[in-house]
């Protein structure tokens, strides 16, 4: 009986999980259309906030498929920034961790991005 709960189950769990899978890279798809028909905007805008989502996952060490041997955990970080505009709306956009460390709150200049893609942020004088 255990065998054919298995044989019924297992077929349908690999459905589900292709089915998100192939979701998520069709949105991911989408998305990247979206942003590149996007016409590239300059606006004045004011960072407001800042924040980083670091997420953590635990691989079996090499070669041992069962973990008895021990895990090594890896880690990525994303960096968000949050800009305000003059009409007092505000996006938060995901940008690299170099330019991360470059921008502070308070900062304002002029803020160039397309769609949902962060190109670029050039600080004002002053």
């Amino acid at each position: 009986m255990m065998y054919s709960l298995f044989d019924g189950i297992f077929p349908i769990i690999f459905i589900l999980i292709l089915a998100v899978v192939i979701f998520n890279f069709a949105k991911g798809v989408g998305t990247w259309h979206k942003n590149n028909n996007s016409p590239r905007l300059s606006v004045s805008a004011k960072i407001v906030a800042k924040r980083q989502n670091t997420t953590h996952h635990n691989h079996p060490n090499a070669g041992d498929a069962s973990g008895a041997h021990g895990y090594h955990t890896t880690s990525s970080t994303t960096y968000y920034v949050t800009f305000q505009v003059e009409s007092g709306d505000r996006m938060e956009l995901a940008v690299t961790g170099s330019e991360y460390g470059m921008l502070a709150e308070g900062d304002e200049g002029k803020l160039t991005f397309q769609g949902t893609r962060y190109l670029a942020f050039d600080r004002e004088n002053g």
